[in-house]
């Protein structure tokens, strides 16, 4: 069969030429019909006014599946990984058009890199063109890339648990902000999670907001026995997690309306708190319903009016018991941090009371 000619999208005014627009992005599922790349370009010209307000001005990297995804596909694990299906983009690559625009962003390495900073829904759909489903924005806009913007809470359904679960820790975590003065807006990860964001002032450091996102996270756990911040999956359990590092510097989570690498299309969607409580299955939000969905509005259409301060949450981080709590294994060991080793296979002897192992 002769390969399909390229087709031209606009753009809220910006013309994008799509290649091979009929290739298969999304195999047929119960839910949703085989999914083409023009389809899933023509989504996020749709979307791309209000995923403007998610991903505008933040670099951002893209999650990119060149040739579709398909169930078993991998996600390589870093650069070296030749054998992955998708990858993340964190430079921008070679040729892009003059109208997709860049931010210089600094690694915990010290590295840097100029990593995608989208400024017009041209860029999604550019970028939807080069393969990319998923978009991971920094919590912090251009020009300060250094102050984040965003309190990011990941409520990560561990084994055991499901999307029930984590709508009734959202709801505990929205009443525990509102208690606080602050205002949460969630929204489906695309699997079983449930997000949530706050919008701050660009105050504090990485290190600062992580700080306030352990602090919550410890209240939630007075106040929920299924929730947890364990950095060690063996002493999670069947609880929800709370991934407080994923407000450290180059730690990004899928935004607002992008599509997720999962059988049907997902979404990870903004919802008012009233229509989370009535999500019978996060599956039905996905690329075939949510053109729809946002026609009756966004439910994050004022995210951006109130910026708040996270002095209440630092003082949770100070006043509750607990210490630091492990980072991430490519960052530095940090002063106060917990042994990096396993529960189970930690011997005591070989640490000292900060964290740091007993040499022989």
């Amino acid at each position: 069969m002769p390969k399909a000619a390229a087709v031209e999208i606009d753009a809220d005014g910006t013309p994008v030429r799509v290649s091979s627009p009929d290739r298969i992005v999304y195999e047929a599922t119960e839910r949703t019909p085989a999914i083409t790349k023009l389809e899933v370009c023509e989504y996020f010209a749709a979307v791309g006014g209000a995923m403007m307000r998610a991903v505008g001005e933040r670099p951002t990297a893209m999650e990119r599946w060149p040739d579709g995804w398909r169930e078993g596909m991998r996600l390589a694990t870093g650069p070296q990984d030749r054998e992955g299906d998708g990858f993340y983009q964190k430079r921008l690559p070679k040729g892009a058009p003059d109208h997709i625009e860049t931010v210089r962003i600094t690694f915990p390495s010290g590295r840097t890199a100029d990593e995608l900073c989208p400024t017009r829904p041209a860029s999604l759909v550019w970028a939807a063109q080069m393969g990319a489903l998923t978009f991971h924005p920094w919590p912090v806009r251009r020009p300060d890339v250094d102050h984040p913007d965003e309190l990011r809470l990941d409520l990560d359904p561990q084994p055991g648990t499901s999307f029930s679960d984590a709508q009734r820790v959202a709801a505990v975590t929205r009443e525990l902000l509102e208690e606080l003065g602050l205002r949460g807006y969630p929204k489906t990860s695309g699997n079983r999670g449930v997000h949530i964001y706050v919008r701050i002032q660009p105050k504090w450091t990485f290190d600062e907001v992580r700080h306030a996102a352990i602090g919550l996270g410890r209240e939630l756990e007075r106040r929920d026995d299924g929730v947890t911040t364990a950095w060690w999956k063996e002493e999670r359990g069947s609880r929800l997690f709370l991934d407080y590092n994923q407000n450290l510097r180059d730690r990004t989570m899928a935004s607002a309306w992008s599509l997720r690498a999962r059988p049907g299309a997902p979404v990870s969607t903004p919802m008012s708190w009233e229509r989370l409580a009535e999500v019978d299955d996060p599956r039905d939000l996905n690329l075939t319903t949510i053109p729809d969905y946002l026609a009756d509005g966004d439910p994050w259409a004022d995210l951006d009016d109130e910026a708040h301060s996270i002095e209440p949450l630092l003082e949770l981080w100070e006043s509750l018991p607990g210490g630091e709590l492990n980072w991430p294994p490519d960052y530095p060991k940090q002063p106060g941090e917990p042994p990096r080793v396993q529960p189970s296979k930690k011997v005591a002897e070989h640490w000292d009371e900060h964290g740091n192992r007993i040499e022989e």
